[in-house]
């Protein structure tokens, strides 16, 4: 840092951005050394923040999805489960905040959140497609008093129970309680939060869904039929297993290909086993990124149009029936020229849009 550099001009030139995929790495290894919780890996609907002062690296921000059960936030928000489990995902936890070593300086952190919080709620809808409405976070007391937080005005609502997740639920035993901070992103967050028409927070697709071990295993089963556009060489997962996985994270609420690899990312190995995964050295693997996106991309729509109808028949409980309709987006042209088509899958009773998918006609044409 330039000592010689007053703290207003250095506040004022400070900026937010989402961490790009080549920085990952970086971002990283510097949350594992500098943080002491260490590094948290990117799980479902996640953003990775970094602040910067003329291209110098300030602090590091992860908000990722909420925590499933706070009884103090969810108390404050008073919703009741049916609708706090629909609803969770207009809620980001600010997992992890890291103001590096050299850049301890007054105002820094509180100047961070702002910035962060001015531009997160459009980030998110962006990349996940739907709202956000608050953010909150967890403070140990032990360490912290959550200074930068009531400093960018965040409310504290109270302290945790204590109880510690763990891959078998929840620890018997308490841990230290943990304050509990929250950041409205919209004047009238909790009045939304609670609505009774869902329709009326503008969210997409159907709710979200848990899937049970039965749904695993009968998600991959509805593509058995479906032909492999791939070459056979160098296949290392089978097309049911990669087209089930997607739709799966689909039906939990994920959007995009990232988001779909990412949630993959997160099933235990139980789940891996039900979907019928490849082992490798002991361990089921799930398909990369790339792998997911190929395969969507190579499908053709009447093809999952079919497959999906054999889910819908067996798991549905509105709709009797789903349609997939494709539309051109008049004047949609990408930097190569190319129109861009929308795919979405709408259900004839609920007129509910399961999902939508942009696919580009000339390429598609040229595979």
């Amino acid at each position: 840092m330039e000592s010689m550099k007053p703290m207003a001009q250095v506040l004022s030139e400070l900026q937010v951005r989402p961490v790009e995929r080549s920085e990952e790495q970086r971002y990283r290894e510097q949350m594992a050394r500098h943080h002491y919780l260490g590094d948290l890996a990117k799980i479902g609907e996640a953003i990775w923040y970094v602040a910067t002062w003329r291209g110098q690296w300030v602090a590091q921000l992860n908000v990722s999805a909420a925590a499933l059960k706070c009884g103090v936030r969810d108390r404050w928000i008073g919703w009741n489960f049916r609708t706090q489990y629909d609803r969770l995902k207009l809620i980001a936890n600010n997992s992890r905040f890291l103001i590096l070593p050299e850049w301890h300086r007054p105002n820094i952190g509180s100047r961070v959140l702002s910035l962060t919080e001015r531009r997160i709620a459009r980030d998110w809808q962006g990349r996940f497609g739907h709202p956000l409405l608050l953010l909150e976070t967890f403070v140990d007391p032990r360490r912290f008093h959550g200074g930068v937080y009531r400093a960018a005005n965040w409310t504290e609502l109270g302290l945790t129970q204590g109880y510690r997740r763990t891959r078998q639920g929840y620890s018997g035993e308490i841990d230290a309680p943990k304050r509990v901070f929250v950041r409205a992103l919209h004047r009238a967050a909790r009045a939304q939060l609670t609505h009774p028409e869902r329709n009326h927070l503008q969210l997409t697709g159907a709710p979200k869904l848990m899937l049970s071990a039965e749904q695993m295993r009968a998600l991959p089963l509805c593509f058995t039929t479906v032909t492999d556009p791939r070459r056979r060489q160098g296949r290392r997962h089978r097309l049911p297993v990669v087209l089930g996985i997607a739709a799966g994270a689909i039906l939990c609420g994920m959007r995009g290909y990232k988001a779909a690899h990412d949630w993959a990312e997160s099933l235990g190995q139980k789940a891996r086993e039900r979907f019928g995964c490849r082992r490798e050295k002991g361990r089921y693997v799930v398909p990369s990124e790339f792998v997911i996106r190929d395969c969507l991309v190579r499908i053709e729509p009447d093809t999952l149009d079919r497959a999906l109808n054999v889910w819908n028949q067996a798991w549905a409980k509105d709709d009797r029936a789903l349609a997939m309709d494709g539309k051109v987006m008049k004047n949609a042209i990408d930097a190569q020229g190319y129109q861009t088509h929308i795919l979405s899958v709408i259900g004839h009773e609920s007129n509910t849009c399961h999902t939508q998918k942009s696919r580009d006609i000339a390429r598609s044409r040229q595979r």
